[in-house]
């Protein structure tokens, strides 16, 4: 019996809103989150710096992120494919 490598990474879909930096982009994810008290739903945003080795995306893409290594200060993502 072989053992199947299961990736353990995490990945999240999120959109391109910064292509200014080389092989570097800014991927904002949004999600809905619930309030505890009043129990309605708001949005929240957070901002991830992921490598692009290529320069292949831009300003308004729909991609993947997976987690990785530590590539810099702020980079432990990597934009894995289009959404």
């Amino acid at each position: 019996m072989t053992k199947e490598k299961r990736s353990k990474k995490r990945r999240i879909a999120g959109l391109v809103t910064s292509d200014k930096m080389v092989k570097t982009r800014v991927v904002t994810v949004s999600r809905m989150k619930k309030h505890p008290k009043y129990l309605r739903y708001f949005k929240v945003s957070q901002n991830f710096k992921a490598h692009d080795e290529n320069n292949e995306y831009k300003t308004g893409d729909k991609v993947v992120i997976e987690e990785t290594r530590p590539l810099s200060k702020e980079k432990r993502w990597k934009i894995v494919s289009k959404a």
